[in-house]
C-alpha cells in the first residue's frame, strides 16, 4: 500500500508540474503587461504634465498680448471657460420692474441698459425685458434669441436682480395689479426716485410700456454711467449661433484684407418715415407716402423731400454715397460690407456703387442659405450680425445717424477710438449738388469733403450738453464716462463744456 501510495504521489507531482508552470508563466505575463501599462500611463502623464505646463505659461502670455486687442478675434482662438459670475448683491427689493421695449434691436439695446440701471437705482427686481414685436420689421424675437439671457442675468447680479417673470403670487388672483405706464423722456434720477419709486408702494410691479430714451444723457452720477457701459459692453452678449456666425462673416472678410461695413440706411421703412424721395421715380414715392399713411402711429404725414435734403435729415443715396466714398479716397478694390436690410430698388440702385467698388459685399452673398435661415423674418437677429460686422471693421460709414450707428459708433470708442467716418450731411448735399451739376471739379469736390470730415473720423471729444435733450449728444453714441479714466480724460477729451464737434 505503501508502494502504491508513492506511485499515485509520483504521478500527482507529474501532473501539477505543467499546471505550476503555466501558473508561473500566467503571473510573469502579467507582471509584463502591468509593466508597460504603468509605464504607458507614466509617459502619458508626463506629456500631458508637460503639455499643461506649456499651455499655462502661454495662456498667460496670450492674455497679455490679448489685453488691448480688438474684440472678435476669440474664434481663432481655443476657447476658455467664461469667468465665474460675481456674488449676488443683497438688497430688499422694492418691488418688480417689467419693461416693454420698442423699436429695432439697437433703440432696444440702448433701452434695456437705461432700464437695468433704473432697477438698480430704485432697488427693483426687474424682469427679462420684453421686446417689440409690433413694430415695422414685426420681428418674434424674444430677448433668449437674441441675447445670453443666462449670462445677462448671471453677470449683472452684483447690481441688480432680475427674473424671467414675475411670481404668480403678485397676479390679480391674489389682489396685486399692474401699473402700466411710460417713463417721461429723458428723465433724472431725480425724477425716478420721487415721482416712480412711489408707485411700488401701492403696486408691486410696474409695466413700462415705453422704454425709449427715458434715462437722461447727461447729469446722471458717475456710477449709473458706467453702469449703462457695463450692461452695453459685457452683459448683453449675443446668442452663440449670432456670436458664431457673426465670427465667421468677420474671418472671411479680414482673409481678404481690410473692410468697410456701409451701413447704407436706404431700406423702405427709412424712406418712407423719413420722407426722403430724392432719385426715386415718381411712382417710388408714391408707392413711399402710401406706405407713411399706412402706419397710424407715425404722425408725420405730409413731407417735402426736397426741404429736407437740404437740411441733411436725408440718408445718402447709393450713387451719392458711390462719390464720397470715392472722395474720401477709399481704393476701388477696397471691400464693402453692406450692413443692412434690403435696399429699396434693389440691386438695380446699388449699380452705380457696385460699379465704383466691386467688392460689394452682404451677408447673404456670403453665407450659405442653410447658415442663414434660422434668422430669416427675425430682422433684429440678422441686424446683430451687421452690428458684429460693423463693430470689428477697418472702418465704419454710417449714411444716417440712427440707432445702430449710434451705438456702434459708441462701441468703437469704448474699443480705443476706431475709425467712424460720421457724415456731414447738410455739407455734403452742397458739395454733391454742385459736383454733380458741373460747378465744383471732382478733385475740388474731393478736397472739399476731406476737410469737411478731417475732425469726424471718431476722435475724443466731450458730449455736447444742451437744455433741449433732443439736441444733445447722445449717450450711447460716446458714453465719455467710459473711455478713460483719472485725470487723463481731461487731456484726452479736451475741455468741458466745448462746443466742437468731432
Amino acid at each position: 500500500m505503501e508502494v502504491r501510495s508513492e506511485g499515485v504521489q509520483v504521478r500527482c507531482d507529474k501532473l501539477q508540474a505543467p499546471v505550476i508552470a503555466r501558473t508561473r508563466l500566467r503571473v510573469w505575463f502579467i507582471r509584463v503587461c502591468s509593466s508597460i501599462v504603468i509605464w504607458t500611463c507614466l509617459i502619458q502623464l508626463f506629456t500631458v504634465t508637460e503639455l499643461w505646463r506649456s499651455n499655462f505659461i502661454s495662456g498667460i502670455t496670450s492674455r497679455i498680448y490679448h489685453t488691448n486687442q480688438r474684440p472678435f478675434l476669440a474664434e481663432t482662438t481655443v476657447a476658455q471657460a467664461p469667468p465665474p459670475y460675481p456674488p449676488p448683491r443683497n438688497y430688499t427689493s422694492n418691488g418688480f420692474l417689467r419693461v416693454s421695449c420698442n423699436g429695432g434691436l439697437n433703440q432696444m439695446r440702448a433701452a434695456i441698459c437705461d432700464m437695468v440701471t433704473i432697477a438698480r437705482l430704485l432697488n427693483l427686481t426687474l424682469v427679462v425685458p420684453e421686446l417689440d414685436k409690433k413694430s415695422f420689421w414685426a420681428d418674434p424675437s424674444n430677448f433668449e434669441d437674441i441675447f445670453d439671457v443666462t449670462h445677462f442675468i448671471g453677470s449683472l447680479r452684483d447690481e441688480v436682480r432680475i427674473v424671467k417673470r414675475v411670481p404668480k403670487k403678485f397676479n390679480t388672483k391674489n389682489g396685486y395689479s399692474t401699473l402700466k405706464m411710460a417713463p417721461i423722456s429723458w428723465s433724472n434720477e431725480k425724477y425716478y426716485l420721487e415721482q416712480i419709486l412711489p408707485h411700488f408702494s401701492k403696486h408691486k410691479v410696474v409695466h413700462f410700456n415705453k422704454t425709449d430714451a427715458r434715462l437722461a444723457n447727461n447729469g446722471l452720477p458717475l456710477d449709473l454711467q458706467k453702469l449703462r457701459c457695463r450692461v452695453n459692453f459685457q452683459a448683453l452678449k449675443f446668442t452663440p449661433e449670432i456670436e458664431t456666425l457673426g465670427q465667421k462673416l468677420i474671418r472671411i472678410l479680414r482673409e481678404k484684407g481690410p473692410f468697410v461695413a456701409l451701413h447704407l440706411r436706404y431700406e423702405m421703412d427709412m424712406l418712407a418715415f423719413s420722407g426722403c424721395t430724392h432719385g426715386c421715380s415718381y411712382g417710388e414715392a408714391e408707392e413711399l407716402k402710401r406706405m407713411r399713411y399706412a402706419f397710424p402711429w407715425w404722425r408725420e404725414k405730409e413731407i417735402v423731400s426736397e426741404e429736407r435734403r437740404l437740411q441733411g435729415q436725408c440718408p445718402l443715396t447709393p450713387e451719392e454715397t458711390a462719390l464720397v466714398l470715392q472722395a474720401l479716397g477709399f481704393d476701388r478694390d477696397m471691400q464693402i460690407y453692406i450692413a443692412a436690410g434690403e435696399i429699396y430698388g434693389g440691386e438695380h440702385r446699388l449699380a452705380q456703387l457696385r460699379a465704383a467698388f466691386p467688392k460689394i459685399l452682404k451677408k447673404e452673398m456670403m453665407l450659405a442659405h442653410d447658415e442663414l435661415w434660422q434668422f430669416q423674418n427675425h430682422s433684429s437677429q440678422m441686424a446683430a450680425l451687421d452690428f458684429m460686422v460693423s463693430v470689428a471693421s477697418n472702418t465704419f460709414i454710417p449714411t444716417y445717424d440712427g440707432n445702430m450707428a449710434k451705438l456702434v459708433e459708441g462701441h468703437r470708442r469704448y474699443l480705443g477710438f476706431e475709425k467712424s467716418i460720421l457724415l456731414d450731411r447738410k455739407k455734403l448735399v452742397e458739395l454733391l449738388d454742385l459736383h454733380q451739376n458741373g460747378t465744383l471739379p471732382f478733385d475740388e469736390f474731393s478736397d472739399a469733403v476731406r476737410r469737411v470730415h478731417e475732425n469726424r473720423m471718431g476722435q475724443p471729444f466731450r458730449r455736447r450738453v444742451s437744455d433741449k435733450p433732443k439736441e444733445e449728444d447722445y449717450f450711447y453714441a460716446n458714453p465719455q464716462e467710459c473711455l478713460c479714466e483719472g485725470t487723463k480724460c481731461d487731456d484726452l477729451l479736451g475741455p468741458r463744456n466745448s462746443s466742437e464737434v468731432r
